[in-house]
């Protein structure tokens, strides 16, 4: 292949990206060239599931984007990573893999996004995957490229957290992946022979394997139109700009956060804010960088009452014992993500698909790694799932090397608020339950005095994260539709050569972590690339609460 040509160019070698330069090159007959800004995932930070706490944090593997300060946070200015490596944000994520609801779907199709329904994915979901424990009846994909795998669950927590549920009366689900996502039960991740299965490591490893794919190190710094196609890409490259070609098209793949910064500075946007900027407008698309959606949780912190949770395992002698069996055997502690337990739930009558996520983890400590409890102690990571709050991303400058400005607009309706409460409410009385009475002691955090509203919310203010599930900056939808940003065929609006796929367009944000989304999001788009015709839909019916109008469970 030409050094500056390929049919398709692919911005970002991520969740997307990565499934992309597989799926477009396996026939054979057209080039592929992945550009990534990002160095090596390889390493023991990266590829050792019990690690995930540490890529996140490096400047090496991530871009380092922060909010603007949060208005109904009390200004607080939250972190907002993005892989920058190969494999993107599956090299640095926590590894959970959730499909999603499909009402969730349905709902993505109801709002313009034809063609995507449940039915229309879940023949991609089961191309993608190979599901190990998962439900059989047609339900889980087999041979994908996927491998997904559930934890040893040897910890008793794990068990105490699944039955707690079921006695205060929820149901349990054996896959929430499968026909029933709502319950309790095992929790699933993309961890494969006790190695971070990455979609660099699934899809985009096997296809540089061919001889019509390659990839390059490069900071893209826009499209490059002729009239309104796009025929390439600007980058810097070994300290030069110059210009890639796409013969083809051009496929943004660069994340929710850069994918519409790209845009815009490309002259793909809203008028009067490319024009602020001094960017020529190419299409005005007001829809790019709005609509921006994500999960907010907090970590529900409980003292263990037996010295059975990994506290002990957090000293410098355990961890170089743990890493020296993972290092040698792919084994042991080190081979999960320890999320190992889930469960999905309602927040209320009326409520007619889980709105409520919760991972469980068998130790007291921040997501990032960055503090831990003092003591034995086990968390609940809890929070909504459909949150009405919309932020926007938008330019801060036309210098593509400046990071975009980011408002996530976070709680900014009353019900994000009694949704928040709701969650500290039922994860007190879920406490309650006969199966954690060996186990819990007094809480950590949320503290049991607070009890009113307003001390429940000065927690939730001071105290509620990012669970790292940005979306939704280049809204799928009908043409007709001013704020859509691409069509059904994840076509940018108003150009031609032009494509964004990755879960910057998706309509509204999934129940639960966005990784597996995403990649049915580019396996999907991949047949409408190569002019396919779309798998045929399916007719299995997933299940949902016959009470759901009158119960809450």
């Amino acid at each position: 292949m030409a050094d500056n040509t390929a049919d398709y160019l692919i911005v970002g070698s991520g969740s997307a990206g990565s499934v992309l330069a597989n799926r477009l090159s396996e026939n054979g007959k057209y080039s592929v060239t992945v550009l990534e800004h990002g160095g090596t995932d390889a390493g023991p930070f990266i590829q050792m599931p019990a690690a995930l706490s540490y890529p996140m944090n490096m400047s090496r593997y991530d871009w380092g984007y922060q909010s603007r300060p949060e208005p109904a946070l009390g200004g607080r200015v939250m972190a907002c990573p993005r892989g920058k490596v190969i494999g993107g944000s599956s090299s640095i994520n926590g590894m959970v893999y959730v499909r999603g609801n499909a009402a969730d779907f349905d709902h993505w199709a109801e709002s313009g996004a034809s063609g995507w329904s449940y039915a229309d994915v879940l023949p991609y979901y089961l191309k993608m995957e190979s599901s190990h424990g998962g439900q059989s009846g047609g339900w889980r994909g087999s041979d994908g490229p996927l491998h997904v795998t559930r934890g040893p669950r040897t910890n008793p927590l794990f068990h105490a957290f699944v039955q707690a549920g079921v006695e205060a009366g929820y149901e349990a689900t054996d896959d929430y992946n499968g026909e029933q996502q709502e319950g309790f039960g095992p929790m699933e991740q993309t961890v494969w022979r006790g190695r971070r299965w990455s979609t660099a490591n699934a899809y985009l490893r096997p296809a540089l394997k061919r001889p019509n794919v390659n990839m390059q190190r490069a900071f893209v710094r826009k499209v490059v139109f002729e009239g309104k196609r796009a025929v390439g890409v600007e980058v810097m490259q070994r300290g030069k700009i110059k210009i890639l070609r796409a013969a083809r098209e051009v496929i943004l793949s660069a994340s929710s956060i850069n994918s519409p910064k790209l845009l815009m500075l490309s002259g793909v946007g809203d008028e009067a804010h490319l024009r602020e900027h001094g960017i020529e407008v190419v299409a005005n698309r007001p829809g790019v960088g709005q609509n921006l959606q994500d999960h907010l949780e907090f970590y529900f912190q409980v003292e263990c009452k037996q010295p059975i949770t990994l506290y002990s395992k957090l000293n410098l002698w355990s961890k170089g014992l743990i890493g020296a069996q993972w290092l040698f055997l792919k084994s042991g502690l080190g081979a999960s993500n320890q999320f190992e337990s889930a469960a999905f739930i309602r927040s209320d009558a009326g409520v007619p698909y889980p709105d409520i996520q919760y991972h469980f983890l068998p130790v007291a400590i921040r997501y990032d790694g960055k503090s831990a409890a003092e003591a034995h102690g086990f968390q609940m990571h809890v929070g909504p799932m459909r949150s009405d709050s919309r932020g926007t991303v938008s330019l801060s400058s036309a210098n593509p090397d400046d990071a975009p400005e980011i408002l996530f607009n976070y709680m900014s309706t009353d019900k994000d608020w009694s949704d928040f409460r709701k969650c500290i409410r039922l994860t007190r009385e879920l406490l309650q339950q006969d199966a954690f009475k060996p186990y819990a002691g007094p809480a950590i955090a949320p503290a049991d005095d607070l009890q009113t509203d307003q001390q429940l919310d000065d927690f939730i203010r001071q105290h509620v994260e990012s669970a790292y599930h940005p979306c939704g900056t280049c809204r799928m939808g009908a043409e007709s539709d001013a704020a859509s940003v691409v069509n059904a065929d994840c076509q940018v609006i108003g150009v031609d050569g032009l494509r964004v796929v990755d879960c910057s367009v998706f309509p509204r944000i999934t129940n639960g972590n966005l990784n597996a989304p995403t990649i049915v999001t580019a396996e999907k788009a991949a047949d409408a690339i190569l002019g396919k015709s779309p798998l045929p839909p399916s007719d299995l019916q997933p299940w949902r609460s016959q009470n759901w109008r009158t119960s809450q469970r």
